[in-house]
């Protein structure tokens, strides 16, 4: 089949570039293909089953119509400072005014007017300065809440608009590579169950997320598509009782605290802070189970969840970072039995596994009730352990009481970026007619960035045509 512009992948970057389009006024066809299932289709059976089913061929959570971003806590961040390294590449007054114009569309379809973060100076200033003195950078970010349940319904009124508007969207379709002749991409080929086929197109933009970093760093070897190594987290989720973070919360909602704890001295952040929120368990290939964090609008838990990442940059020779997060994930996931494992902060420093027992003494009962106790260091790197350790404790002075005994501590939280596609501020790859966008890139993390990189791609693709 023929189309003019095909995007592969229905998460926001890929989204965006198709309503900046039709924004724009294209006469283009655009034919977006997503493997999952349409918004109102996507369904996690764990509500009603209390424990993940592992459902297969893919989970529902990290994949569909928005991505991740539907069943995530929808947070959007107003700051270039927050969500990859968009601004490197384009410029950070660029990306700061595709932030405010992205946001205002995520209004325009539903989202809250309220912005966290903005209101108490002086009580900023105060967390900024215990910050400093235990040598940590504070980056209050603007903060625009969806809420998990919320965001579902933005998606599927943007969605909406784009089947009304001419976008074609086929669901349960994966593209299984390009089609290049000489050093130009000419289309994608398709499965779509049980067919395959073969998709012509004047512009391919790959926008596959996060889900599809491993799958498209394997397509940039085969192709020759030229990239480099590019950062891969690994951490833990922590979770603490809201009084713990009452003031934080209240001030922020999400602390953006960044450190280069001794004696490594790696980038360790908080990253995905979720007030009353839940932890959770999303699935990827190969039966990978990874911890992450939700947050609601109207329901509420008794404790904040939020990611402490560690990143980790590799050299030559080495080039598998996804590859090495994978394992360490495997090995987690083999201590649990395949479940999310959960150990207290003050059994770590015992040297100690934890006991299920044990967790239902404590103040903090888990959000997350089938994580399995034990012992995460047993998995996790000593360079990346010892890192998150002193990062915890050096939180513990801008928010006394984060570092107690109780606190738990998930594993494994896994960022996976694909290696990072070059690219110029055109956002074209070294193939003629091939573009990729957002975390899939390497050079978005999140839904804000991946959402103003797919609009820069709409006005790039827009141009060409009234060019």
């Amino acid at each position: 089949m023929n189309t003019d512009i095909v995007i592969i992948g229905a998460g926001p970057a890929g989204i965006f570039t198709a309503m900046e389009l039709l924004r724009r006024g294209s006469k283009e066809k655009i034919l977006l293909l997503e493997k999952g299932h349409s918004i109102e289709t996507r369904k996690c059976p764990k509500a009603q089953t209390g424990r993940c089913m592992n459902c297969k061929p893919y989970c529902h959570i990290t994949t569909g119509f928005s991505g991740a971003g539907a069943f995530s806590d929808g947070k959007l961040s107003l700051s270039p400072e927050v969500g990859g390294d968009l601004p490197q590449l384009i410029g950070e007054d660029t990306v700061q005014s595709l932030i405010e114009y992205t946001d205002s569309i995520y209004l325009e379809f539903g989202a809250d007017t309220r912005v966290e973060g903005v209101s108490e100076k002086e009580a900023v200033k105060e967390i900024r300065k215990r910050a400093i003195q235990t040598g940590l950078k504070l980056v209050d970010c603007p903060i625009r809440h969806l809420g998990t349940e919320k965001a579902q319904e933005i998606y599927y009124a943007i969605e909406q608009y784009l089947l009304h508007n001419g976008v074609e969207i086929r669901f349960g379709c994966a593209c299984s590579d390009l089609i290049l002749k000489n050093d130009t991409c000419i289309g994608v080929h398709v499965a779509e169950g049980q067919n395959e086929y073969d998709v012509y197109a004047k512009q391919t933009v790959v926008a596959a997320g996060r889900r599809g970093a491993d799958w498209f760093d394997k397509l940039c070897a085969r192709h020759g598509i030229a990239h480099a190594p590019g950062t891969v987290d690994i951490g833990v989720r922590v979770e603490v009782r809201n009084e713990i973070m009452e003031t934080v919360n209240n001030v922020l909602y999400e602390s953006k605290l960044i450190g280069y704890p001794k004696p490594f001295k790696n980038k360790v952040r908080t990253f995905c802070q979720n007030p009353g929120g839940f932890v959770s368990q999303e699935n990827y290939d190969n039966n990978l189970a990874v911890v992450n964090g939700h947050s609601y609008k109207d329901k509420k838990s008794d404790n904040t969840n939020l990611a402490i990442l560690c990143s980790h940059n590799f050299n030559e020779p080495f080039n598998q970072p996804i590859e090495y997060a994978q394992k360490v994930g495997e090995l987690t996931n083999m201590l649990g039995a395949g479940h999310i494992l959960v150990q207290r902060y003050g059994d770590i420093l015992d040297g100690k596994r934890t006991w299920q027992k044990e967790l239902s003494r404590s103040n903090l009962r888990p959000s997350l009730p089938d994580a399995v106790a034990g012992d995460i260091t047993s998995a996790m790197p000593y360079r990346a352990m010892v890192n998150i350790i002193n990062f915890i404790q050096a939180v513990d002075h801008v928010v006394p009481g984060f570092a107690a005994v109780e606190t738990l501590l998930y594993s494994p939280e896994l960022k996976f970026y694909s290696n990072r596609v070059k690219m110029d501020t055109d956002l074209n790859t070294s193939i003629h007619n091939l573009h990729c966008l957002g975390d899939a890139s390497g050079w978005t993390r999140g839904l804000m960035m991946a959402s103003c990189m797919g609009v820069l791609m709409g006005r790039k693709l827009a141009e060409q045509e009234n060019a």
